[in-house]
C-alpha cells in the first residue's frame, strides 16, 4: 500500500462575525489514490469556527499551498509510451487530444507542475500504465 501525501498550510483570514483573526488550517491529501482537500478555521476572539472540505481544490488554497511548498513536477523517465502517457493525462486532467499534447510536452521537458499531491497522483496512474514517472520537488 502506498503512502499518503499532503501538504498543509496556516494562514490568517478576517473573521465574518467579529473582525478579528481567524486561525485557518488548509490542507491537501493523496490518500489511497484520491486526491481530498480540507480546511478548518477558528476564531480565538469570538469562537466562530468553520470547516470546509470536498469537490475541487479552491484556486486560493491551491495558490496558498504552492506559494509556501513550492511547485512540485511531474517527471516522466525516457523512453516514455507516448500513447499510454496521453491516455492517463487525458483521463486524469479531462482535456483534448490538442490540449494533451500540450501536456505531454510538458511533462517530457520536465515543465508540467502543482502541488505535490497532484503531482504524485499522475506519477501513480503513470506507473500503474507502465511509465517510469516520478513527482518531485526542484
Amino acid at each position: 500500500m502506498e503512502q499518503s501525501v499532503f501538504e498543509s498550510i496556516e494562514y490568517s483570514a478576517e473573521c465574518p462575525d467579529c473582525g478579528a483573526d481567524l486561525e485557518c488550517v488548509g490542507v491537501q491529501a493523496l490518500v489511497r489514490g484520491s486526491l481530498r482537500w480540507d480546511t478548518d478555521s477558528m476564531c480565538p476572539a469570538c469562537g466562530f469556527a468553520v470547516a470546509a472540505c470536498g469537490g475541487a481544490l479552491p484556486c486560493e488554497l491551491r495558490e496558498r499551498l504552492l506559494a509556501e511548498h513550492g511547485r512540485a513536477r511531474l517527471q516522466v523517465f525516457p523512453p516514455a509510451g507516448t500513447a499510454a502517457a496521453m491516455r492517463v493525462l487525458r483521463a486524469e486532467l479531462g482535456v483534448g487530444l490538442t490540449e494533451v499534447k500540450a501536456v505531454l510536452g510538458e511533462v517530457m521537458a520536465g515543465a508540467h507542475s502543482g502541488t505535490m499531491p497532484e503531482m504524485e497522483s499522475l506519477a501513480r496512474k503513470l506507473r500503474a500504465a507502465g511509465i517510469d514517472a516520478a513527482a518531485t520537488r526542484s
